[in-house]
């Protein structure tokens, strides 16, 4: 029989390959809503409708944040280092931008809600400033945005500690503009300056309709 450690290293190698396989997806995403191409050849397949509740307990939907661009990342709050690693990251790079980046809205999206209330979500978010807003739901809610911007997600059982169980999920950060619609992804690699850079870059962008 694998031990512990091995079963787990299997778990990690397949989560790897999964989230290559989810880059080089969003990727040819991207690709469809390039700048570059003639309007009305496609979009990315990658946001729409949704309707969560945000930190405060506030119903809220993708039209509560019209008019400004975000920037997404999905996970949850007792993941113990993908998720914060991601979210310091997202909150320097904010900081990089300066008054660039004042209008950005950044959210994280739970992908567990049975943990992750708006009360558990508040706590978690001021740990990455004052600026982030963290989103949440019923489980068919998380489903459906989830769905909308191509994330996957799944438990990860503890057998020994049933309520410690973990999330395997996607781990990109999608820039989306002030009309919704998606303008570039980011993947867990990219640094807090290269993402600035990448964010700044993107919004320079005229938006393909």
């Amino acid at each position: 029989m694998q031990s512990t450690d091995q079963t787990q290293l299997v778990r990690r190698i397949l989560f790897a390959g999964l989230m290559l396989i989810a880059a080089a997806s969003i990727a040819a995403y991207a690709l469809m809503s390039s700048p570059n191409k003639p309007a009305g050849l496609g979009e990315a397949l990658v946001g729409g409708p949704f309707t969560m509740v945000n930190h405060k307990g506030e119903t809220v939907t993708e039209k509560s944040f019209l008019g400004k661009p975000m920037l997404l990342f999905f996970g949850f709050t007792f993941c113990p280092d993908v998720c914060p690693t991601e979210l310091q990251v997202m909150a320097a790079a904010l900081d990089e931008l300066g008054d660039k980046g004042m209008d950005i809205q950044p959210i994280f999206v739970s992908v567990d809600p049975e943990r992750d209330t708006p009360e558990v979500m508040a706590a978690y978010v001021s740990n990455f400033g004052d600026r982030f807003i963290g989103l949440t739901g019923s489980a068919e809610q998380v489903a459906a945005i989830a769905g909308a911007y191509r994330i996957f997600y799944a438990r990860q059982e503890n057998k020994e500690r049933p309520s410690d169980y973990l999330m395997d999920h996607s781990s990109i950060v999608y820039l989306m503009g002030p009309d919704g619609k998606f303008l570039k992804h980011f993947t867990y690699t990219t640094d807090a300056k290269a993402l600035a850079q990448g964010i700044a870059e993107a919004l320079q962008q005229p938006t393909v309709n």
